[in-house]
């Protein structure tokens, strides 16, 4: 395995485990960018199928860079991957909480919570448009997520397999012709 493969895959995760602020759906855009459009690691097809794999796996959520850190560089890659997108960010998490803890009370620290909230969402929503993209769906695809979005805000405690079963049902529905 080449160095600079390893290295490439470092540099590409290590900056997103500093800025997924909002968790691991607000980096999914700038990681599909960086592994199809920069580095051609992927193409769209191949992005969107390891994100479906890396989500249905057992773990983290973030498991995506794992996958495609195994996809570009074997087991080697995808040791590098994982460490490279969890331990910055763990490491600045736990001294920024050691930093700041004790003044919780002060305006500047709410100040500084509150205003990371809506970059988190808008990181998380520039994912999501960026999995529309690739996965090409057209109306169906946008009226089922937010389907499931509506049901989720109105029913938090709806089972979320209940909302997959119901997604590829209404999918499966819509696309079966309606003449023989």
């Amino acid at each position: 395995m080449r160095f600079e493969t390893l290295a490439a895959i470092a540099l590409v995760f290590i900056p997103f485990s500093l800025s997924s602020i909002g968790g691991g759906g607000a980096i999914v855009a700038g990681i599909q960018h960086e592994t199809v459009v920069v580095h051609a690691w992927l193409n769209s097809r191949q992005f969107l199928d390891v994100f479906a794999v890396s989500r249905a796996a057992p773990g983290p959520g973030m498991m995506l860079a794992t996958v495609i850190g195994w996809k570009v560089a074997g087991w080697l890659g995808a040791l590098v991957a994982t460490l490279a997108l969890f331990i910055p960010s763990s490491l600045l998490c736990y001294s920024v909480f050691k930093l700041t803890n004790m003044h919780r009370e002060k305006k500047w620290h709410r100040a500084m919570r509150e205003g990371l909230a809506p970059v988190g969402v808008g990181l998380i929503i520039a994912g999501i448009i960026a999995l529309f993209r690739l996965a090409d769906g057209g109306i169906l695809a946008a009226a089922i997520a937010c389907l499931a979005a509506a049901v989720l805000i109105w029913y938090p405690r709806f089972p979320v397999l209940g909302i997959l079963v119901l997604g590829a049902f209404i999918a499966a529905i819509v696309s079966i012709p309606l003449s023989s």
